[in-house]
């Protein structure tokens, strides 16, 4: 592979995005939305005002996309908000890991003075250790909050970093 670039997503990359998307939509397992979401509505949240999103391309493919917002309004402006997506066949090659750091850095530059994950499934055991990796801390756990499609209820967590 060759190096990752990461980069603000243009409107030519949405089908990419899309097919990123919709694997993710459909297990159920990481993100609280619809499962049966399609592909307007799917893009729609991902670009939504305010978003800033990004995709991470190595040899002309995209691999991963995230989304930067700020994670409330008003007086909870200042702290950002993220969420990842890194393609099925390119997981375990950094990617996740390279957007995180990216994500701080853009965030820091954007003014915010810390990130928050809402809502981190916690059966997602790969993304709790990045994210540890990088700097967050477990804030708040919030028990069976997740319908995870094969384990039931698990817990949702709230993680948090300083910027």
């Amino acid at each position: 592979m060759t190096a990752l670039v990461i980069r603000p997503a243009a409107e030519a990359d949405r089908v990419a995005i899309w097919a990123i998307l919709e694997p993710v939509i459909r297990a159920g397992e990481t993100y609280a939305l619809d499962r049966t979401m399609g592909e307007d509505a799917a893009l729609a949240y991902w670009f939504a005002p305010g978003n800033r999103v990004f995709v991470a391309e190595a040899d002309g493919a995209i691999l991963g996309t995230y989304l930067l917002r700020a994670n409330q309004a008003g007086g909870g402006a200042h702290v950002a908000n993220c969420g990842y997506t890194t393609a099925q066949g390119a997981t375990g090659r950094g990617v996740a890991r390279a957007m995180c750091l990216h994500s701080l850095d853009q965030a820091r530059g954007a003014g915010f003075r810390a990130m928050q994950f809402n809502f981190v499934v916690a059966s997602n055991t790969r993304a709790v250790a990045l994210w540890q990796a990088c700097g967050f801390a477990v804030v708040g756990t919030l028990p069976g909050a997740f319908a995870h499609p094969s384990l039931g209820d698990v817990d949702a967590l709230v993680m948090f970093r300083t910027l």
